[in-house]
């Protein structure tokens, strides 16, 4: 289990799987290269009080990427594509399963 922090002034932590992690990094990078702001939202854990969160990201905002496994994983392209697809949109990106690979 990766975290991605984003570091206002209260560093939020987004606790996210590493594989989905990995591929969310690379639709976020790809977008702050081309000073792209979105959303990004994320539902919240049970023991969080449950419901939904989301923060502004853009290139102004510092973020951190931290991951638990040291290798980095093969990038599924059809869910990169969903991914990017989902952040150019008006709610913004947010973790989407998998598809399967075809």
């Amino acid at each position: 289990m990766g975290t991605m922090y984003y570091a206002d002034a209260t560093r939020v932590a987004i606790p996210l799987d590493d594989r989905a992690l990995a591929h969310i990094k690379f639709v976020i990078v790809n977008k702050l290269r081309r000073n792209e702001a979105f959303t990004f939202s994320w539902d919240k854990s049970e023991s969080e009080g449950g419901g939904r969160s989301s923060v502004w990201i853009s290139a102004q905002i510092p973020l951190e990427f931290d991951f638990d496994d040291a290798t980095p994983p093969e990038m599924n392209r059809e869910w990169l594509e969903q991914l990017s697809q989902a952040a150019s949109t008006v709610t913004g990106l947010s973790p989407l399963p998998e598809p399967v690979k075809s």
